[in-house]
């Protein structure tokens, strides 16, 4: 069976929709308004699809200095999948109503508890719609799965590892931020504005044409070598407020062929919680 691991079209998922070996999530989500995904689902989604929410099930407990959006614990997020009728010979695919703001967090989660058949339905339920595919209010039905992860640590970085680089050590830690934000104006999310000293900003909407689609590969490449300076993709670490559009870039890159870079899960939230870390305003 051929598998999809960076980007999967609307055609490819309903040509393969009612197939078993194959599980569908919606993460839509606000964080403005934490509901508001989990509503918009129960009154319209893509057939058999399963709602997984960001702060209840892609998240885990907060502690107020490990950011807004900690990784849940793996062994039991591994459960959750398992529960959700994920195996690990399934291919998923994640989806949300924003470009892939929120389903890039399952999509890297899945791929750092070792599963690679996952992919991210580009232009999301709104490309799904403008095809012309059925969506529904009706719940899901599946099994339940075994799922057995093989966690790839090496996929993330701490912030101990953040706080121990210099820009002489050749990491290129890039911001998924916007640029107001990336700057320290108008931070409406976190207690503090500003950035982590070094890093550079990519806004993680940028990866996006105006038809919400990720750009073709050759453009994203062309972007993403232009900001890493010369570094290969393993000295890339990828932040965002906290660890959510992370994701989305090092998707971009994935998609690029660029592989090999990593997340900070903490992201700003956790960096701006003690007070004795520097931080970094303007451009």
């Amino acid at each position: 069976m051929k598998t999809f691991s960076t980007l999967v079209s609307a055609e490819d998922l309903a040509h393969h929709l009612h197939d078993a070996r194959w599980c569908v999530f919606d993460c839509s989500f606000d964080l403005v308004h934490p509901h508001a995904g989990e509503l918009a689902y129960r009154e319209v989604h893509i057939p058999g699809a399963i709602y997984a929410h960001l702060e209840r099930d892609l998240s885990g407990p907060l502690t107020g200095r490990n950011g807004r959006h900690p990784l849940p614990d793996p062994a039991r997020f591994a459960a959750k999948l398992g529960e959700w009728g994920v195996g690990n010979d399934t291919q998923v695919v994640v989806y949300d109503d924003a470009g892939g703001t929120y389903a890039v967090r399952l999509w890297w989660m899945l791929r750092w508890l070792g599963h690679d058949a996952v992919a991210v339905l580009d232009g999301g339920i709104n490309a799904w719609e403008a095809a012309g595919y059925d969506t529904t209010d009706a719940g899901p039905h599946h099994p339940h799965a075994a799922f057995t992860p093989r966690l790839r640590p090496e996929m993330a970085v701490d912030v101990r590892f953040v706080e121990s680089q210099s820009p002489q050590d050749g990491v290129r830690l890039l911001d998924a931020r916007n640029a107001q934000r990336f700057r320290g104006e108008n931070e409406t999310l976190d207690p503090v504005g500003g950035h982590i000293p070094g890093a550079v900003n990519r806004f993680f909407k940028d990866n996006l044409e105006p038809s919400g689609r990720f750009k073709p590969a050759g453009m994203l490449r062309a972007e993403y070598q232009a900001l890493m300076a010369g570094r290969g993709a393993e000295e890339v670490v990828h932040s965002c407020g906290s660890g959510v559009t992370a994701c989305h870039n090092l998707l971009a890159m994935e998609v690029a062929g660029l592989s090999g870079s990593r997340i900070y899960p903490g992201s700003w939230s956790e960096w701006c919680a003690d007070p004795a870390r520097p931080v970094a305003t303007g451009p």
